[in-house]
């Protein structure tokens, strides 16, 4: 018998692992997703087939797994609304809200609680999805496997020990999406710079890129000796990496990622001391 599984919120996120759940095999009859406006629910029920809610406390009373995907600053409300039917329950807390340690969940919602956090990104939305999750003492390992089941639905998922990782997570995949689609804008505006339609530049840049992750990830080769494997002595691709790398592309990449690291650690702490 499948969990029975609580989304608390039903945006994108919450939509996304839902609809790959159910792609997955899983049973709609299972899933619940709870929001104030049942106007938010309704495509969820019609699309997906799957139990709705405007009343959280009743939604949690009789869930094996709670997914947390609300926005961090109404959490806290959130929490404390169904912090007793969560207490009479004990489920399992699945957050996927960016920035609230595990202590600070468990907290607003009473106390002696499993609990796995989980940076996703915005390619679950496509199914395409990476994730970090983490997992608090009270976590068992049957409820990490089902933690990992759910999210795997929307992409890869890897398991962090220490819950400060989660911080090296975002730099390396949660915000990651971004650095790609600025340099898609950059290839982009290269191209046509070159003569080539804007559109064309744009298509040519996303394929490549996509057909670049696709080899990376089917090749049991670094991604160093997959780019020396392009390189001829001498040639184009040469000409192009020794330009990046004059130009301090792996310094500009690693002070990014590093401030993007350092800024999810002051939301944490932000977000915790509310």
């Amino acid at each position: 018998m499948a969990s029975q599984v609580t989304f608390i919120g039903a945006g994108n996120m919450a939509g996304a692992i839902i609809g790959g759940m159910i792609d997955s095999g899983y049973s709609a009859d299972a899933i619940t997703a709870t929001s104030p406006d049942d106007s938010a629910l309704a495509p969820l029920r019609e699309r997906l087939g799957i139990h709705t809610e405007t009343d959280n406390a009743s939604a949690v009373a009789q869930a094996d797994v709670v997914v947390l995907a609300v926005k961090p600053q109404i959490m806290q409300d959130v929490c404390t609304g169904m912090r007793d039917a969560i207490q009479a329950r004990k489920p399992l807390i699945l957050s996927v809200a960016a920035g609230l340690p595990a202590d600070t969940l468990e907290h607003w919602l009473g106390g002696d609680l499993p609990v796995v956090r989980c940076m996703p990104n915005t390619p679950s939305l496509v199914g395409a999805g990476a994730a970090g999750l983490y997992a608090n003492a009270r976590v068992t390992d049957a409820q990490q496997r089902i933690a990992s089941e759910l999210l795997e639905a929307v992409g890869l998922v890897e398991w962090v020990d220490d819950e400060a990782l989660l911080d090296a997570v975002t730099a390396v995949s949660g915000s990651a999406p971004a650095y790609f689609f600025l340099m898609f804008e950059a290839m982009e505006q290269a191209g046509a710079d070159l003569g080539l339609p804007a559109d064309t530049a744009r298509r040519l840049a996303m394929q490549t890129a996509y057909g670049a992750a696709r080899m990376a990830m089917d090749s049991d080769k670094t991604p160093g000796e997959l780019k020396r494997n392009v390189m001829s002595p001498g040639g184009t691709t040469e000409r192009a990496i020794e330009h990046m790398e004059n130009a301090g592309l792996r310094n500009i990449m690693q002070s990014a990622m590093r401030a993007c690291a350092e800024r999810a650690g002051e939301m944490a702490d932000e977000l915790g001391k509310r």
